[in-house]
């Protein structure tokens, strides 16, 4: 098995979204996945890029990905937020989430952020407990708040 953890490229984008569906589903969310193809891309190679990922390419495969983008922090400064980081199922367990999420941290050194945020589900027992690994601090007593789209359209 050859493994190479890698930057995406644009090419990567239909394959990323297959994962991010697959990512939906596990999260018992398929149905909140609404991005285009046409969006994904531009928002990642576009004119004004906003995101960024490693992904696991196995034997030609992306096999897994971390996708991320620069968030600022009043308090700490620039961060890197991860999005999302995936295994494919068939793939947990062989050490490609270790390798990604080894490669963000490199990359937040590398550009000298002051850290790194993102979210867990808190009933994803695996997931929390491989940032454990980490030594990664669990915030309790943030609730998470959003607009959609349409909410927004609705307000003006």
């Amino acid at each position: 098995m050859n493994i190479f953890i890698r930057e995406a490229v644009k090419k990567d984008c239909e394959r990323l979204l297959e994962l991010i569906r697959e990512l939906a589903i596990y999260e018992r969310a398929d149905e909140e996945v609404t991005v285009s193809l046409e969006e994904f891309q531009d928002s990642g190679f576009g004119v004004k890029p906003v995101w960024k990922a490693f992904v696991a390419d196995v034997d030609g495969v992306i096999q897994g990905f971390g996708l991320y983008y620069i968030r600022y922090s009043t308090w700490k400064g620039r961060r890197l937020y991860l999005e999302d980081l995936l295994v494919t199922e068939t793939m947990r367990g062989q050490g490609l989430g270790k390798l990604i999420f080894d490669k963000l941290i490199e990359e937040a050194i590398e550009n000298g952020f002051n850290g790194m945020n993102w979210q867990v589900l808190d009933w994803n027992e695996p997931a929390i407990n491989f940032y454990k690994k980490y030594n990664a601090v669990l915030d309790e007593g943030w609730l998470n708040v959003s607009l959609s789209k349409k909410q927004l359209e609705n307000l003006v």
